[in-house]
């Protein structure tokens, strides 16, 4: 397994407990003055939004909820190959499976608030810096790391892992849960 300094190079600050393996927080560097960032397009998500318009980012049934110990997330059972969707637009931070017990892995930046993971995917979609789009099929689900073909799903805000069931839109129907403030 490569070093997690080669695995991320675009990532500044990237803290993991590799015995519970949970995300901590992830901001990424500076561009270079060499080279201008592009602008973001005029309906990207707001650089200090506190709430974002986040999606179901895949079909399927919710195996194991957030519980903010051992649950950094929610679970989302359902067959190989089922796709999974960026939950909102963003750009991708992180793709790849060197972090032990994710599997296949993304982390998509959506602002300077949040940020979501999508673990145990059987294939990626999507590369490094690469910008998306809300909906767009970035990955399908899998059972990389697991024992079960699941998505295990996190959204982070200021680094700090929330319950995705309260910030998450579910077609055709309300959350179960009051939506986050």
């Amino acid at each position: 397994m490569k070093a997690w300094s080669d695995t991320v190079r675009h990532i500044h600050t990237f803290t993991l407990v590799l015995g519970v393996g949970m995300l901590v927080a992830c901001t990424s560097t500076p561009p270079k003055p060499s080279a201008p960032a592009p602008s973001p397009p005029a309906a990207a998500n707001p650089k200090n939004a506190e709430t974002l318009p986040f999606v179901l980012p895949t079909q399927g049934q919710v195996i194991y909820r957030f519980d903010g110990k051992a649950r950094k997330g929610i679970g989302i059972g359902g067959a190989a190959g089922t796709p999974v969707l960026a939950a909102a637009d963003g750009v991708v931070v992180y793709a790849g499976s060197g972090l032990r017990g994710y599997g296949n892995m993304i982390i998509l930046k959506h602002n300077e608030v949040f940020l979501t993971a999508y673990a145990h995917n059987r294939a990626l979609f999507v590369k490094e810096d690469q910008r998306v789009t809300q909906s767009q099929k970035i990955a399908e689900m899998g059972s990389t790391a697991s024992d079960v073909t699941k998505l295990h799903f996190e959204i982070r805000k200021r680094g700090v892992a929330v319950d995705p069931e309260t910030y998450l839109t579910f077609p055709g129907s309300k959350p179960s849960r009051s939506k986050a403030p």
